[in-house]
């Protein structure tokens, strides 16, 4: 019988151990050591042709961005551009990437809270689809950085119109207590100001809600606020929108039926199991809009505008795993626990210390992140011993377990009987936030990066650090 994590032809267990893409996960450890992240090729086209979908069932065209944030290793970029998905990035470095990668102007655009100047000039030099203007001083720099290179930018500001989801509250994006955005009365007057500046292409708006919403309903109410923006701008500017952006924040399951899954609060459960499908909730924003844009016989603003989506955690959350070793072993009392024969209570913890620590999994400490933990050496036998696992930083705080009493992780994690040293595990649905946050804490190196292929081959696409490495910036 499947496993419940098992995904067909991408992740499956063979001879009781774990393969990725046909490739024994545990033999590529041993071959290119760990921690090391396997990134998945055939699983980044999947997910893009997936959202792809979202064109099918929405009345215009459709502009998918990938968000580099959430990874933009080289490697990774290539594997998007190849299946010609766009970008969208959040840095001058990221666009500095993307060029490098081979990304022309139109098919980035550009957000952020605090670009500088030779950020934008990069930008408007490169003929960027849209830079996402953050607040009025922006915009108003922008013009000025515009005029004196002699060249227009395309611009789309971005609103912040109150809009609550029930994610984590460091991934709401999209409230008046957010960084990010400005005031949609803002907005309205400076298109009202700007719409003569030859200097200023406003060609859109833009709206993020946030990242791993784990309902459909936010996306109507989203849309609905974009296009009652948009119908306020045509009136009273007399501006008619080229494009409006409803960014990403479509979520990856990351729990999948996994049996830890009782162990975390309701709450928790409903965001890390969310699974709603991109295109049904996009159609489902799309047609309540299009009842409003005919009630108001503003039909014709809906025609010929692009549709902007830029997606990052649901392109490649699941399209990655991470391989660590278990080094150390050891066994304490659990404390004041009466004795129990529920498995999942024991009188003794059995501690395991690998080398993934939050260096390379940040998110498991700042926002309590789950990943499911399997043996990758035995991941067809029951995953039913319970181990305090955790990582190597010299730092309390790297475990893999809840450590604060809140119940926001699982008191144990849930492995094969007799894991030991030398053993693999496997983090799954890693791909986002993990390596991209990836730091040198503890003087500890950066690990290698593998890309599976869609012609059945594997590429190195990242060497691990070396010892030069960790001093290269020192001086």
């Amino acid at each position: 019988m499947n496993k419940a994590w098992e995904i067909e032809n991408y992740l499956t267990v063979e001879n009781g151990r774990l393969r990725i893409d046909g490739h024994d996960a545990a033999g590529l450890a041993r071959e290119f050591g760990t921690p090391l992240f396997i990134y998945s090729e055939p699983r980044i086209r999947h997910n893009i042709a997936r959202l792809r979908l979202v064109g099918d069932r929405i009345g215009c065209p459709l502009k998918l961005c990938y968000a580099a944030k959430a990874m933009s290793t080289m490697g990774v970029l290539r594997a998007v551009r190849d299946a010609n998905c766009d970008l969208e990035v959040n840095s001058g470095g990221e666009l500095w990437k993307a060029l490098k990668t081979g990304f022309t102007g139109d098919r980035i655009n550009f957000n952020g809270s605090s670009k500088e100047v030779w950020e934008l000039e990069m930008a408007i030099e490169n003929g960027i689809y849209a830079i996402q203007v953050d607040s009025i001083y922006e915009l108003e720099l922008i013009e000025e950085t515009a005029r004196r290179l002699g060249k227009p930018a395309n611009v789309s500001l971005r609103l912040v119109p109150e809009i609550e989801s029930a994610t984590h509250s460091g991934l709401q994006t999209a409230l008046l207590t957010s960084k990010f955005g400005m005031m949609p009365a803002e907005a309205f007057e400076a298109f009202v100001k700007y719409r003569d500046s030859v200097h200023l292409n406003l060609a859109g708006i833009h709206l993020h809600i946030g990242s791993q919403n784990p309902s459909a309903d936010v996306y109507v109410q989203a849309f609905e606020e974009m296009f009652a923006a948009m119908l306020r701008i045509f009136r009273e500017s007399g501006v008619r929108l080229q494009h409006i952006n409803l960014g990403g924040g479509f979520p990856v399951n990351y729990l999948r039926d996994d049996a830890q899954s009782d162990d975390l609060p309701k709450e928790q459960q409903e965001l890390f199991s969310a699974d709603l499908d991109p295109s049904d909730a996009i159609s489902a924003a799309w047609r309540s809009v299009r009842e409003k844009a005919e009630k108001e016989n503003a039909v014709e603003l809906l025609e010929g505008i692009t549709l902007l989506l830029e997606p990052g955690r649901s392109i490649i959350g699941d399209a990655a795993i991470c391989l660590t070793t278990v080094r150390n072993a050891k066994q304490r009392p659990t404390g004041n626990r009466q004795p129990t024969t529920d498995n999942r209570q024991p009188t003794t913890d059995h501690w395991l210390l690998t080398d993934a620590g939050f260096n390379i999994l940040l998110s498991m400490e700042t926002y309590k992140w789950y990943y499911r933990l399997i043996s990758a050496e035995r991941a067809g036998e029951p995953h039913d011993t319970p181990y305090k696992a955790a990582g190597p930083l010299c730092d309390g705080g790297d475990v893999y377990f809840d450590i604060e009493g809140h119940g926001r992780l699982p008191d144990h994690r849930l492995l094969p009987d007799n894991v030991g040293p030398g053993e693999v595990l496997a983090f799954l649905n890693c791909g986002a936030y993990s390596l991209a946050q990836g730091m040198q804490y503890n003087a500890r190196f950066l690990p290698a990066v593998l890309l599976t292929k869609a012609d059945g081959g594997i590429e190195l696409i990242c060497r691990r650090d070396t010892f030069e490495d960790l001093i290269a910036n020192d001086l």
